[in-house]
């Protein structure tokens, strides 16, 4: 009797310690295959930032497009006429910030003068505090001005022709994206099997759905912050109020950072107006408020739950995809994991992770979502 119940012992022995060799093994190959994910996202970035713009911009001008093509007109004729007008709207857009430069620009002077009594001030309070003098605050200031003087202007001519070639590749993909979506979409569903054609046929329209939903919603609340900022600044007595405006609604397509970044530019404005405390209040209360309505009534309203991530997936990966890349990966990051989310959704094995990365539909609930149902969005 004692032979067959140690067999059957190290038969268990052995069994337990190959599922836990299996379970370590399927582990370490996710943990590979993340690193591997991350790695190409990085050093692919210069090839896949542009592609991947090109692709949210086609979903965004797609209706559009399809409307054009309903009516007769051919599709690389209609893709163009919505490209051009696109960028007709953008075009505007860059004149009226120009405009608003141009008059903020007769300011500059008195601007100039108050700047510089913030700096004296300041200079005061480092002699007297950590007990640097002037003089050798301003030799490091000169010192590192001239060290940086050149390197400055040869990243800014790169820049701006790296933008310019950006810009050109984003247009292309955009309508390459959109002339041969059909293809696109066939060669897709050729890749699974047929049983789970109709499956991946719902996860495509869901995934162009949520970045359309996404970026229409984010571009009519960047006009609504618009109105609001300006009316906010203007009230407030803050010059160029419509360029300070402007510009914090461009902002707010990077999520928290632009918005407290435009504000912040704008409290600087302020500060060297020299108007008092009652401006910068001001300015900082016309924030406080713009940002209650965003969130409690403009982004239920006009963003809606297709997008609903949790706010701790949505930092982490705000994070993540500004380590990946830049600043483009932080407007980039909410609406990628949007589709990420969908797609986990659609995958028995994923489910998890998508009910990890969504978040709580009743928080969404409130004035903005009683207005969707006054207004008949869905």
């Amino acid at each position: 009797m004692r032979a067959p119940f140690q067999n059957y012992f190290s038969f268990c022995v052995v069994s337990r310690g190959v599922a836990q060799n299996i379970s370590i093994s399927k582990s370490v190959q996710t943990l590979l295959l993340l690193f591997l994910i991350i790695g190409g996202l990085y050093f692919a970035r210069e090839f896949l930032i542009p592609l991947t713009f090109g692709g949210l911009l086609a979903t965004l001008i797609l209706p559009f497009s399809r409307r054009l093509e309903r009516k007769g007109i051919h599709k690389g004729i209609a893709i163009v006429m919505c490209l051009l007008g696109l960028l007709l709207i953008a075009g505007g857009i860059l004149a009226l910030i120009v405009w608003q430069v141009s008059d903020l620009a007769t300011d500059v002077s008195e601007m100039q003068q108050q700047i510089s009594g913030l700096i004296g001030k300041i200079r005061d309070f480092l002699s007297t505090a950590i007990g640097i003098s002037g003089e050798k605050q301003k030799e490091i200031i000169e010192q590192q001005q001239q060290s940086s003087g050149v390197v400055q202007m040869a990243s800014m001519v790169t820049g701006t022709m790296g933008v310019l070639v950006d810009f050109v590749l984003v247009t292309v993909y955009a309508f390459l994206f959109i002339y041969f979506r059909h293809r696109l979409k066939k060669f897709i569903l050729m890749l699974v099997p047929a049983e789970e054609i109709d499956r991946t046929e719902k996860v495509i329209s869901q995934s162009a759905k949520v970045a359309y939903q996404y970026l229409s919603g984010l571009s009519m609340m960047i006009v609504m912050l618009w109105i609001f900022y300006s009316i906010g600044f203007s009230i407030a007595g803050l010059k160029s109020a419509v360029f300070f405006a402007i510009l914090c609604g461009i902002l707010e397509i990077v999520p928290f950072v632009g918005n407290l970044t435009g504000t912040g530019i704008a409290v600087l404005m302020a500060v060297s107006q020299g108007e008092g405390s009652g401006l910068i209040f001001g300015v900082l209360g016309t924030y406080l408020f713009v940002q209650f309505i965003q969130s409690y009534i403009l982004e239920p309203l006009v963003v809606g739950a297709e997008v609903n991530i949790n706010p701790l997936f949505t930092i982490v990966v705000l994070v993540l995809g500004e380590s990946l890349w830049g600043i483009a990966g932080m407007i980039l990051a909410i609406p990628l994991l949007g589709i990420t989310k969908i797609l986990f959704d659609n995958i028995e094995s994923l489910k998890p992770y998508a009910y990890l990365i969504g978040g709580d539909s009743k928080q969404r609930k409130g004035w903005g979502e009683r207005m969707r149902k006054l207004l008949g969005r869905k």
